[in-house]
């Protein structure tokens, strides 16, 4: 193709001298020359044209491949912020999700580092703070004063960080108890726990395995959705969806069989002997109905909950607005626990499709501090027990002494009733002989009396015979 393209110039060019010769005899030398340096820059431009329009070929490959290339970018921008058919959440979704664990938590201040102190007074620093430069004066010669870490007076929440070996990422594992901002600066701040730590805490801090630290305002709230297996949706056989065994099984290894089945069973068909407060029914509106969600009370979470006593949303950033209500249309569906179900159905707005057992969501502020005191109860319970049984050692000591002593004396007692039998035996059969003399002697006794009767008897009729004989010599009448 090459040398056709040069045999092509080489005619075009022998047919323009061919040219210029013919009208070299009706032109001048200046007509001759502007056709001659043009034919020549010509010539000249044609290999930079060629390479301009090669070059233009290859950007053009290269703009249509980064065209498809731009499309499947906004496929994938589509898909990571919305998600995609295959169930796949997007970045949109999982801001929400985020929004709403950050709105539990409240403000959070991460990779905090413990700098010194110990479990009643410790020191956390952020190594991400600037450095501190010298204020520079205000207009009215006032230092300008950088604001604080965490503001002071605050009640926050502690917990070890650890690095996660899949993200590497250092994630909350291990609470390290309530405390109280007593000092805060732009860099370092300086808690002290609101009542006593328990052991494993104290020995955390004071150990210094608890470098890093994140701190929270409030502490997160329990939910359903942390148990559930990826993927899984919701069915008529479990109203939230597949509960992760593996999850389950390994976040609460140490704990009872019977929480374990509370969380394994989350969001099932409800049983008979399921307890009241796990009593769940999904329902169907019959007709449009409205049911009021805004509390007239308006405050803070931090001053009391998100909710009030009727479960009204108190909280200005949970409240609906307008006039507070939340409106169902007619065949709506809504899980809602039991009694409340029943008496929508009772007042004929509202139809039973089925029911669940929804497990008791936990307020860990509450039940932090219960088993804080619980523990605290059992460390008091603990040392009364070590007391008593110190006490009862002594006397289990004090027994075992009289048990070798009073063994001693039951060996010298049973050689005394030993010796005893052989003396009683002895002084048995000696009585037995001497009982034996006594009536053999009584016996001859009787018969020596007898005879001493029968001798006196005798003499007496031997002095009668006598006196008789005498009488009769002396003839005394």
């Amino acid at each position: 193709m090459k040398f056709v393209i040069i045999g092509v110039l080489l005619l075009f060019l022998i047919g323009f001298g061919v040219l210029i010769w013919k009208a070299s005899k009706n032109w001048r030398w200046y007509q001759i020359v502007p056709v001659v340096i043009t034919m020549l820059l010509a010539i000249a431009l044609l290999f930079p044209t060629a390479g301009v329009l090669k070059s233009r070929a290859a950007w053009h490959k290269v703009k249509e491949k980064l065209e498809v290339q731009a499309a499947q970018v906004e496929s994938e921008y589509q898909s990571l912020k919305y998600g995609d058919a295959s169930g796949t959440e997007g970045v949109t979704s999982l801001a929400t999700k985020l929004s709403k664990i950050g709105l539990e938590a409240g403000r959070s201040w991460r990779n905090l580092r413990l700098q010194g102190g110990t479990s009643q007074s410790l020191i956390l620093v952020n190594p991400q703070a600037p450095a501190v430069a010298p204020a520079e004066p205000a207009e009215d010669g006032a230092a300008a004063a950088a604001p604080p870490l965490i503001p002071e007076g605050l009640v926050v929440y502690g917990f070890a960080e650890f690095i996660d070996p899949n993200t590497q990422i250092a994630v909350p594992t291990f609470y390290l108890g309530e405390f109280i901002v007593k000092a805060s600066t732009e860099a370092q701040v300086t808690l002290e726990p609101t009542s006593a730590l328990a052991p494993a805490q104290a020995q955390a801090i004071d150990s210094q395995q608890a470098i890093s630290w994140s701190v929270y305002e409030l502490l997160p709230l329990d939910g359903h959705e942390p148990f559930i297996a990826d993927g899984s949706s919701p069915n008529d056989d479990n109203i939230l969806g597949r509960v992760d065994d593996a999850l389950v099984n390994s976040v609460l290894s140490n704990t009872t069989p019977e929480t374990r089945q509370s969380y394994l069973g989350d969001g099932r068909r409800l049983r008979d002997n399921d307890p009241p407060l796990s009593r769940w029914a999904k329902i169907e509106f019959t007709q449009n109905h409205a049911i009021q969600v805004d509390s007239p009370e308006q405050r803070g979470a931090v001053d009391g909950g998100f909710f009030d006593g009727n479960g009204r949303a108190v909280d200005g950033r949970l409240q609906r607005g307008e006039d507070g209500s939340v409106k169902f249309k007619k065949t709506d569906q809504i899980v809602m626990q039991e009694e409340a179900a029943e008496q929508l159905v009772d007042s004929g707005v509202a139809k039973l499709i089925d029911r669940y057992y929804l497990r008791p969501l936990n307020d860990y502020r509450f039940v932090l501090r219960h088993i804080q005191l619980r523990l605290a109860n059992l460390a008091n319970r603990s040392e009364e027990l070590v007391d008593q049984k110190a006490v009862l050692q002594e006397a289990i000591d004090r027994s075992n002494t009289m048990l070798v002593a009073n063994a001693e004396i039951k060996i010298k007692l049973e050689a005394d009733l030993k010796q005893f039998r052989v003396e009683t035996e002895a002084i048995r059969e000696y009585t037995d002989t001497l009982t034996k003399d006594l009536a053999a002697m009584k016996k001859e006794m009787a018969r020596l009396h007898k005879q001493n009767v029968a001798l006196e008897q005798r003499l007496d009729q031997i002095h009668q015979s006598v006196e008789r004989s005498v009488n009769a010599v002396t003839m005394v009448p």
